[in-house]
């Protein structure tokens, strides 16, 4: 089959993410990634861009990696997979015990995806309060944190995307969206609103469950470790464990190893996943504490209610180590720094167009947010010609780069964003 036979194909018989079939959005054939760079045909050209995505933050590498290639062929010699039911082995020993020193939490459940995480996360949470009666979460409005059924309850219900199942999924309760900065005239007001929400339904609150320092997919918008600490004591009053989804914050992106790095209160239990594996394979976490884990054994279940058939992979445990061991060649926290800098000097000159209400910067996360939705198809297509692959959604152009783009190449994916803008 030709190449147009084969997007013909595709057009007509595969979904993409949030796609329509009956309304196809255009899609690019990659032929090949290296460095941070993606090789695709794009009307009938071959041209090669930078992917400020990092395929939905995963890649923080970059692709074609020599030490994650070896990781994975090494790996393969001795095996791909094995069920992890009554059998274990090194990759995920190893794993165990870097996730042990990196969150503080003593007890690790390996998974397959960022949503399996939630979903385990939050069946830890309800199996730990068995017996209380408390089976509802508290949020915040703005989150996302999956698409899967119980971490969709989670996310925003009406502003979110995942608002048309809103009469299948628990109902929970959810606090305004957080202020920005705690020098907000706003912040007082949200602080006692969150007291208020906590105590007049502490009765049925298993849990908190937040994304902490920035909501990822719900908007890219931060808030301050300030008012996630103030939620984590507030929750711990009222016997509330606490739930921090970093698996879009995790690993660096904000600027520390964790997000909760930067906070007073830790969690009771944490999700990771995304950039565990460098993008190469799919790959999650749960970290919990040994009181959830043996409040969790009490439960009348008497063990953790969940087993993926792909739970802690081999291939992708060694993947993830040899990440990891990426990771700890470089002093992260001036890297992420680094690129902070360079997004916030490169989309600086957004801030001026007219139809632009913030341009803003979280570690290496830089959004330019507009007054109305971004013509995807449009903004797409002025940041390839400009050597640029973004994915935008709602009235958010934005970049999460891998972690080893040069200058030159992130000043480039400013200056694309700037230009769909």
């Amino acid at each position: 089959m030709g190449l147009n036979e084969d997007l013909a194909f595709d057009r007509e018989h595969l979904w993409h993410p949030y796609s329509s079939m009956s309304r196809p959005t255009p899609t690019r054939w990659v032929t090949s990634a290296a460095g941070v760079r993606l090789r695709m045909q794009d009307d009938g050209r071959e041209v090669e861009v930078i992917d400020a995505m990092s395929s939905w933050w995963c890649a923080i590498h970059g692709y074609a990696v020599p030490e994650l290639d070896r990781a994975a062929h090494a790996q393969l010699e001795q095996m791909s997979h094995v069920m992890f039911g009554g059998l274990t082995h090194e990759p995920a020993v190893s794993l165990a015990r870097r996730l042990v020193g990196l969150t503080g939490l003593p007890k690790v459940f390996l998974c397959d995806s960022g949503s399996v995480a939630v979903e385990v996360a939050m069946k830890m949470v309800w199996q730990a309060q068995a017996g209380t009666g408390r089976t509802r979460f508290l949020t915040v409005r703005g989150g996302y944190h999956g698409d899967t059924f119980s971490p969709m309850s989670v996310c925003d219900p009406e502003g979110g995307m995942h608002s048309m199942y809103g009469d299948l999924v628990p109902r929970h309760v959810f606090a305004p969206v957080p202020p920005t900065s705690v020098d907000s005239p706003d912040f007082t007001a949200w602080t006692t609103e969150v007291d208020r929400l906590v105590e007049a339904h502490s009765h049925e609150l298993a849990g908190v469950i937040v994304e902490p320092l920035l909501q990822g997919a719900g908007g890219m918008r931060p808030w301050p470790a300030e008012a996630v600490d103030h939620l984590t004591r507030t929750a711990r009053r009222h016997g509330l464990l606490v739930v921090h989804d970093e698996i879009a914050t995790g690993l660096w992106r904000t600027g520390a190893a964790l997000a909760q790095d930067r906070l007073t209160e830790r969690a009771d239990i944490v999700c990771l996943g995304k950039a565990l594996t460098g993008g190469y394979l799919t790959l999650a976490a749960v970290c919990c504490t040994d009181e959830v884990a043996a409040r969790v054994d009490a439960s009348p279940g008497g063990a953790m209610m969940h087993g993926p058939t792909f739970m802690a992979n081999p291939l992708a445990c060694a993947i993830a180590n040899t990440s990891l061991d990426l990771l700890d060649r470089h002093d992260n926290a001036a890297r992420i720094s680094h690129i902070s800098s360079v997004l916030t000097t490169g989309l600086a000159p957004a801030a001026e167009l007219p139809s632009v209400v913030d341009v803003r910067v979280l570690g290496a996360v830089g959004v330019i947010e507009l007054d109305h939705d971004v013509d995807v198809a449009r903004a797409t297509r002025i940041a390839l010609d400009a050597g640029v692959w973004i994915r935008p959604f709602r009235r958010l152009l934005y970049t999460m780069p891998p972690y080893v783009c040069t200058d030159a190449e992130l000043a480039t994916i400013c200056s694309a964003l700037v230009a769909a803008a």
